[in-house]
């Protein structure tokens, strides 16, 4: 009996003789279907801090923010866990991915910096009239 037949308690004499292959395929898939719901949830929460702390304040932010991207612009495979190797695992290109993150964040910080000019003016203006009024 197969180690993880032994370890869910299957007992082999209630099946047939291929039936026990089946059954060793059926729990290997499922071992394999919760290390890439894993990976999933590890490449979203990278993701996740990438995308609500790119305009961080706080330095725990920023930092969050700085290990999310360095893990996503890291090329190296040594690690099952590297987003080179979930990208892989997953079946999704890691390179497409850096690249819509990037585009992504220079968007959003870009949006931040036209905001600022336009809040920069106005308080350029309101001081103005201000001063003229006076």
């Amino acid at each position: 009996m197969s180690e993880l037949a032994t370890r869910f308690r299957i007992d082999p004499a209630s099946f047939g003789a291929a039936d026990p292959v089946v059954i060793e395929q059926f729990f290997k898939n499922g071992i394999r279907g919760g290390e890439e719901r894993l990976m999933l949830a590890v490449l979203q929460d990278a993701v996740e801090c990438f995308q609500e702390y790119v305009l961080a304040q706080y330095p725990w932010e920023k930092k969050l923010f700085q290990e999310a991207e360095d893990w996503i612009l890291e090329k190296n495979t040594d690690s099952p866990f590297s987003f080179e190797n979930i990208c892989e695992t997953l079946q999704l290109h890691p390179g497409y991915l850096r690249q819509g993150l990037l585009r992504w964040k220079e968007a959003k910080r870009k949006e931040r910096s036209i905001q600022g000019d336009r809040a920069g003016r106005k308080k350029l203006v309101k001081t103005r009239v201000a001063h003229h009024s006076v």
